[in-house]
This record gives structure tokens, C-alpha cells and sequence, in this order.
């Protein structure tokens, strides 16, 4: 009993302390593989200092209240929409970061290069480092010909686009598109 108590009392006096502690939280979670892991464990660790007392469909909302860009902005919707119909079992943190982790995570390589081949974007990176890391992702990615044509398109500056889709002779193959900006 005395054990018990002592425990009790510890436990209490640790959640004061973390209470006092400042916890960044967690940064938006678009759905990218790469950024997952990031995400879980800084919401593991805010969960843990700042949440430990509330309900679990609290946490829950927490989490999915960071759950704001990309394709995982419509699979946040299709979820919530099942937990208001009752029809997820999602009723725990725990079991919202196995759900995360199934639909986001790596499952084969070439499912991972497939999902970086939608995620790849030029940006501000060069024409020459743009093409070399999509040459690099799309390697192993099971993509060919037109599919393969589209998401490097899609992943270029829409000017850069644009003037290659309007070229008197646009490329048609990939080879092309990759050589004909330089």
C-alpha cells in the first residue's frame, strides 16, 4: 500500500513538472512518408507532457487537428467522416498512429518511390539537380512511358511546363522532357 502510495505521489509530481515544461508541438503533417516518423514522435511526446489526462477522442482530435495538407488532408476527412458514422475503430492515439503508419508508411521500395514520385517538386532547384533526383526516384519505381511523362511534368515550375507543352515540337518522350529545357 505504502509502495502504491509513493508511486501515486511520484507520478503526480512528475506531471507537475512537465506541465511547467514548454513542448513544441507538432508540425502540420501533409501525408509525405518522409516527414511521418517526425510527426508521430513529436506528437508521442506532446501527448505524453501535456495531454496525459485527457480523454482519448480528445487526443485523437488533437492529432487530426495536425493532419492539414496534401492527400492527407482527404484521408483526415474520410476519416473523421467514419468516426462520426461510428464505423472506424480508431478510438485510440495508438491506434490513429498504426492507422497512419499502414496508410503512409513504407510498405515495398517500389511502393516508397512510387509515393515520392507524387510528392517530387522542382521548387527552386535547378533544371539539371531536378532532373537528376527525379531520374534517381523514378529508378525502381515501376513507372514507364506516359505515367512516367506525367509525373515529371507535374513536378515541374509551371512556366517551365507550360513552355515545353507549347513548343512548336513538344517532347513526347521522357528523354525529351528531360533534355530539352538545357
Amino acid at each position: 500500500m505504502i509502495a502504491t502510495l509513493q508511486q501515486q505521489v511520484t507520478t503526480m509530481l512528475l506531471h507537475q513538472q512537465w506541465s511547467r515544461v514548454e513542448v513544441a508541438k507538432s508540425q502540420v503533417f501533409g501525408g509525405k512518408m518522409e516527414e511521418m516518423s517526425t510527426f508521430i514522435n513529436a506528437a508521442c511526446l506532446y501527448l505524453r507532457m501535456k495531454m496525459t489526462d485527457e480523454a482519448a477522442t480528445t487526443q485523437v482530435a488533437w492529432v487530426l487537428s495536425y493532419v492539414q495538407e496534401g492527400v492527407a488532408e482527404a484521408w483526415k476527412n474520410n476519416l473523421l467522416d467514419k468516426l462520426a458514422k461510428g464505423e472506424s475503430e480508431v478510438d485510440t492515439v495508438e491506434k490513429l498512429f498504426t492507422k497512419i503508419k499502414n496508410d503512409f508508411g513504407e510498405t515495398s521500395e517500389e511502393e516508397r518511390k512510387i509515393k515520392q514520385l507524387w510528392t517530387i517538386e522542382q521548387e527552386e532547384r535547378t533544371w539539371n539537380k531536378s532532373v537528376q533526383e527525379f531520374k534517381k526516384v523514378a529508378r525502381g519505381s515501376g513507372y514507364t512511358g506516359r505515367p512516367l511523362i506525367e509525373e515529371f511534368k507535374r513536378g515541374l515550375n509551371r512556366a517551365i511546363r507550360r513552355k515545353l507543352a507549347e513548343a512548336e515540337e513538344p517532347p513526347t518522350t521522357i528523354g525529351e522532357w528531360q533534355e530539352r529545357e538545357q
